[in-house]
Formats: C-alpha cells, structure tokens, sequence
C-alpha cells in the first residue's frame, strides 16, 4: 500500500495520453478520408469509433517476427524505449498541474526528445538488416538536424518569456501570445517540428516507396504498436509544446486546461492536413532546407535578440 501514493500519479497520467494517442489514429483516418473523398473507418462500432480498440488488439495478440540474427534482446528494448521516452516528456507539461514541475522544464524536453534518436539508431542497427539501417541512419541524420533549429528557435522564446519553465512560458503570455511578434520563428518551427516527428512531408525516414519503412522494417506486432504509439505521442507532444510557447494567451470563457487542449487538437490537425496536402520532398531538399535556410535565419535572429538588450543598456534611447 505504500507504494500506490507513488505509481499511481504516474498511471493517471500516462493512461489519459495513451487513450489520445489511441484515438488520435481514428481522427487522422477519418480526416484523411474526409479530405480525399473517402470513407475512413466506418465499420467498427458507431461510426468507427471502437477502430482503434480492434487495431491495438490485432497487432498485441499478432506473432512477434524476431529475425535470426538480430541482437535479440537490443531489438526488444528499441520499441519499449521509444514508448518511455515519449512517455516522460509529458512530465513537465501543465494539464493542468505537472507531474513534476521543474525550473528548467524546456530544456528537459529537449533532452528527452534527442535520446529518442538512440531508440530509432538502436533499432535499425539491431534489426541486422540494411534497409533497416539505412533508414535509422537517414532518420537520425533528419533528427539530428532539425533539433538544432528547434533548440535555437526555443532559445527566441526563452528571451521574451524570461524563463526555461512551461508554466512561466503561460504566465509570460496571460494577455497577449508569443507567436505576434515571433511569426518567422513560429513558421520554422512548424516546418521543424514536422520534420522531427517524421511526418510528412518530411517522412523519408519511413518512405514506403523507397525505403519499405525504413528502421522499424524488421518489427510487426506488438513491437511495431510501440514504435506506432510513441509517433503519434510525439505528434501531440510538439503540438502541445507548440500551444505552450507561441499560443499561451488566456481567455476568460475557457480554463487554461481547456483552452490548451483546444488549442493543440486544433494543432493536431494541421499534421493531418499537410500530410493529405503535400508531397514528399526529396532528401537533398529536406538538408538544404534546414542547413542552408533555417540554420542562418535562426542564429541570425538568436545573435539578434541577444544584441538589443546589450545596445539598450548602452545606448539607451531618449525618452
């Protein structure tokens, strides 16, 4: 009994995020039908909506494929580490309360977010397979990139919100959102966070057309829903971190709780609509866009931000 105080905030907290997760898939399917003039799920209880009970319970009872000369207990981990960390990055969200509530709770996330690229490295590598490795590879040259963008781009928001907590990201926007004055960096930011979470158009870490889904090739079953579930934990992580830094503004008719889960569905779906909208770009694309673009505008904006104070301070203006 000592122990349930313990295990049982993190249950709470865990059981709500899978259940979005779980039914986020539905409302993309349907979204995408919607979209390309055709039925989504419709068959599986009321309109569809038990889809996502009957997908989960096919791929846990389906047989686990282990190739025989896999590093078998590293192929194993891969999945159940992607799902952890996708997991404890929601740890210092506010919805409505943290789990934990930390001073430096962005770059917490930060750090979470790149250990994700040892699950997608350690996968392919495990796999023993050179699809699956090419497409580790290619997915953490992608990740690996995009992060710098998204760190440098976090590092503008820390100077106008004066502080590396979520919470004090919110309070810095009680009346006015980040994103008026910030709206170059929010654009690249929404091209970044597609890009780090494989989606489209920047999924080439899983191009069915070229790759046969890249690093997790070798996994079906129960491993395979793993690594399914963590990328779609990512999708509504980044929407809500989206909400928390650009979108943070109050509105006296709706909770924060309320509003910032409104708010990141809303979010959610611009994932679903880009990728019914936009084809996929070609590798060389996806290095050029973020080597030889993002790269100079957001250390050019970074040096920026840190100059003005300092001129200020130096040459303060007349008043």
């Amino acid at each position: 009994m000592s122990t349930l105080p313990v295990i049982l905030p993190p249950i709470l907290y865990i059981l709500p995020i899978l259940l979005a997760v779980a039914f986020f898939t539905l409302i993309e399917r349907k979204v995408l039908g919607y979209m390309q003039h055709r039925k989504g799920p419709n068959i599986i209880g009321p309109f569809g909506i038990l889809q996502p009970i009957a997908d989960g319970v096919k791929l846990f009872i389906k047989e686990p494929i282990r190739p025989a000369t896999s590093s078998q207990m590293l192929f194993l981990l891969a999945p159940m580490t992607a799902l952890t960390l996708a997991m404890i990055m929601w740890i210092p969200i506010p919805m409505p309360t943290p789990l934990s509530d930390m001073n430096l709770g962005m770059l917490f996330i930060l750090a979470i977010s790149s250990l994700i690229v040892y699950t997608i490295l350690t996968s392919g590598w495990a796999s023993n397979s050179k699809y699956a490795l090419i497409g580790a590879l290619r997915a953490v040259a992608q990740t690996i990139s995009y992060e710098v963008t998204m760190a440098l781009i976090i590092l503008c928001t820390i100077f106008f919100s004066g502080s590396f907590s979520l919470s004090g990201f919110l309070t810095s926007q009680k009346f006015s959102s980040i994103i008026f004055p910030t709206i170059p960096l929010a654009a690249m930011w929404l091209i970044s966070i597609l890009a780090e979470t494989n989606r489209a158009p920047f999924d080439l870490t899983e191009g069915e057309s070229e790759l046969v889904s890249g690093f997790n090739v070798e996994y079906a079953g129960g491993p395979f829903a793993l690594f399914f579930l963590a990328e779609y934990a990512n999708i509504l992580m980044m929407s809500t971190i989206t909400v928390i830094i650009f979108l943070g503004s109050l509105l006296p008719i709706l909770t924060p709780t309320l509003l910032i889960m409104s708010k990141a569905s809303a979010m959610s779906l611009f994932f679903l609509w880009v990728r019914a909208s936009y084809p996929r770009f070609r590798y060389d694309q996806l290095m050029h866009l973020v080597w030889k673009n993002f790269l100079p505008l957001t250390l050019a904006l970074v040096l920026w931000h840190i100059s003005l104070p300092l001129s200020l301070s130096i040459n303060p203006p007349f008043l």
